[in-house]
């Protein structure tokens, strides 16, 4: 797991103090409260991952704009770059509006290491695909402005925005596959 995502992790399981480690002496309300650091977690991580991709739609706008000042270019380039931006604010849409949470994940008290880190290496995963584009975008921006290859880098954003949509569309099979394996009896509740 890369450093970022552990630390938003951290940081949602830091942010509950003192009054948390009194609770936690509750019986199962220690299990509440880490079912509800996992949601804040997951939240916060799809807010970060929708966020970062939502400037990389500013900065394709931005290189849709600079393409715009050579008509030609810009009636040649203006379809293709839009169908990569409609890729691009359907992923931001997805993770926005996925639920939140994992259901069966967040209803088990206690959490399978195991399946917490297959949800941490899809969670590392879409940040992967997200810091992608942002360098997709970024080596388009700088095809059109030292007259490289414009298609080319086109293409390339295409082809992994593709791959995140598909990745993210795996999410509620990984969810389920978590929460099959997550569930937990409720005499194990009651331990």
């Amino acid at each position: 797991m890369t450093d970022e995502v552990q630390n938003l992790y951290d940081m949602i399981g830091g942010e509950r103090g003192g009054l948390s480690k009194l609770l936690s002496k509750i019986p199962g309300f220690r299990g509440y409260m880490e079912k509800e650091s996992r949601r804040d977690a997951d939240q916060l991580l799809r807010d970060t991952i929708s966020g970062r991709l939502q400037q990389t739609r500013l900065d394709l706008a931005a290189v849709q704009h600079d393409l715009s000042r050579d008509i030609i270019l810009g009636i040649e380039y203006a379809e293709p770059i839009g169908r990569a931006d409609n890729q691009l604010m359907g992923l931001v849409s997805k993770i926005k509006d996925a639920p939140q949470g994992y259901a069966g994940f967040f209803d088990a008290v206690k959490v399978d290491e195991q399946d917490l880190a297959r949800l941490y290496e899809f969670d590392e995963q879409m940040l992967g695909h997200a810091d992608q584009i942002a360098v997709d975008v970024a080596a388009l921006h700088k095809a059109v402005h030292a007259s490289g290859d414009i298609n080319e880098a086109i293409r390339t954003l295409t082809a992994n925005l593709r791959a995140a949509n598909e990745s993210f569309g795996s999410r509620q099979e990984v969810l389920n596959q978590v929460g099959v394996s997550g569930m937990i009896s409720k005499e194990e509740i009651q331990e």
